[in-house]
């Protein structure tokens, strides 16, 4: 979103909650006089008429007398009325006019917090890689294979980056295409050094690949947030599976681990934003990954699931349509 829309959206905040003061103030005012009206109306006498009651003299028309010690009270009962419901109104019109502040610091906090941990993962992977480059270099390997991988990997860096920034800006998923076939290779090959290093073993099996409406490092992102998770949650020596295939119409994506499962909160809780299971003891996780994932699922008119769970393992499922 741009400065002028930011302004817009000022300009038309302020005018709303002008326009909602000064109908409400309208009301009050409006209420206020009827209700005193109706007080002079019941408690006027015909001009002459005894205080009690009692009929006019002779020929004095149409005057009438209001009794101050009657009327004075109401004035001030409707005062007091009118000051607290004019309250009442300044303190909603605030509380509507600093409505816009409160999301766009939510938004932004929103946005640090992703932006933070999307780039955690490649930061850690681009580490690691440089550990292994020191290795080699002192071992006398060669190193040219690991540079184009760190080459690669702080590309991929700055596409995320990209990515995020024009995800905070609104609006719907841009369109890819994106290969899933290519899209969970290139995130599988971005986290084996991280699951070299627990001493997980990675696996892909693409049946059938597809394309769907995604851009390519969205995709990647989605596949790496997923693969990441599991591989944070697998003893060492086991495997993570990653497997596409085409049913329905949509691209499925599956990523299988074989920890201990989801425990000490419900699978569908995982989604939301900082839920966090009991921790692996590996890397913390801040419960922001799976509920990134989601949120560019629904976005792109897809889904994202826990389809099953036990002492055994747990499978995500990752539902994209196929670009048309």
């Amino acid at each position: 979103m741009s400065d002028q829309d930011d302004r817009r959206r000022v300009k038309q905040a302020a005018l709303s909650i002008g326009l909602y003061v000064a109908v409400a103030s309208a009301i009050v005012i409006a209420a206020g006089v009827a209700i005193l009206l109706a007080v002079i109306l019941v408690n006027r006498r015909p001009e002459g008429a005894e205080h009690g009651g009692g009929f006019p003299h002779e020929g004095s028309g149409d005057d009438f007398v209001i009794d101050a010690d009657r009327l004075l009270p109401w004035v001030i009962v409707l005062g007091l009325l009118g000051v607290i419901l004019l309250a009442l109104v300044a303190w909603l019109a605030a509380r509507r006019s600093v409505a816009p502040l409160g999301d766009a610091l939510r938004l932004q906090r929103n946005f640090v917090a992703d932006a933070s941990h999307e780039l955690r993962t490649p930061l850690t992977t681009l580490t690691s890689r440089i550990q292994v480059l020191q290795r080699r270099q002192e071992r006398g390997e060669p190193i040219e294979g690991t540079i184009v991988e760190l080459r690669r990997d702080a590309g991929m860096m700055t596409d995320v980056l990209g990515d995020l920034l024009l995800a905070a800006e609104g609006g719907a998923v841009a369109a890819g295409p994106a290969s899933v076939g290519e899209a969970v290779e290139t995130a599988v090959e971005s986290l084996r050094p991280l699951a070299d290093d627990v001493g997980v073993t990675l696996a892909v099996d693409v049946r059938q690949s597809a394309a769907v409406a995604l851009p390519t490092v969205t995709l990647v992102r989605l596949v790496v947030a997923l693969v990441d998770n599991a591989v944070q949650h697998s003893p060492s020596g086991t495997a993570v599976t990653v497997s596409a295939t085409v049913e329905d119409g949509a691209a499925a994506i599956r990523v299988t681990d074989h920890g201990s499962g989801i425990r000490g909160i419900a699978p569908d809780a995982v989604f939301e934003r900082f839920a966090r299971s009991v921790e692996s003891g590996r890397r913390r996780s801040f419960g922001l990954g799976l509920s990134l994932v989601r949120d560019v699922a629904v976005r792109a008119r897809g889904s994202v699931a826990v389809e099953r769970t036990s002492e055994a393992g747990t499978t995500f499922l990752l539902r994209l349509p196929v670009a048309g």
